[in-house]
This record gives structure tokens, C-alpha cells and sequence, in this order.
């Protein structure tokens, strides 16, 4: 009788040039490691790279402390910005 296990991992597969492979092979080896670990390794920074590129603000010093003081001292509201409120209070008491 097999026993079946559910795997923790997912199969990725992707037609590259004989270039490339080449290209990979050759960095795996300077590192010591597989080709495997090498473009498993790549793909993640590459990934994490591109979710931080798109999610993480980031802003110079005096843009930092601009938004700081904004903050902590917002600017009055202004007529339509006070309709704006009341207009929302009212949509949001409704539901």
C-alpha cells in the first residue's frame, strides 16, 4: 500500500535559452550551490523586491517631516471638505 503525503511545495517550470542556462550554471558554481538553490534564492529576492517597490513608501527627510507635521497640524477644513463630512455621516448612519 502507498502512503500519500500532501507536499509543502509547488513545481515551477519555464523555458529559458540555452544562454541563460548557460549564465545560471555558471553563477550557481562560483556560489557553491545548485542550480536550483541559485534560482530558487534569485526569484525570491526578486519577488520581494518588486512586492517592497509597490507597498513600501518611502520619502526623503524633509518629506518626512512635511508629512509629520501635517499630522500634527492639519490645515482647517475647508466649507466643502465640512459638507463632505456630513454628507458621509449621513451615508454611513443610513446603512
Amino acid at each position: 500500500m502507498r502512503s500519500t503525503t500532501t507536499s509543502s511545495t509547488a513545481r515551477l517550470e519555464a523555458r529559458i535559452s540555452k544562454e541563460l542556462h548557460a549564465t545560471l550554471k555558471r553563477a550557481a558554481q562560483l556560489q557553491n550551490r545548485t542550480m536550483t538553490d541559485f534560482v530558487i534564492t534569485a526569484v525570491q529576492e526578486a519577488a520581494r523586491n518588486a512586492i517592497e517597490q509597490t507597498e513600501v513608501l518611502r520619502l526623503s527627510q524633509a518629506d518626512q517631516q512635511h508629512f509629520a507635521q501635517a499630522l500634527l497640524s492639519p490645515p482647517k477644513a475647508t466649507a466643502a471638505l465640512e459638507r463632505a463630512f456630513v454628507r458621509h455621516r449621513k451615508l454611513v448612519a443610513a446603512e
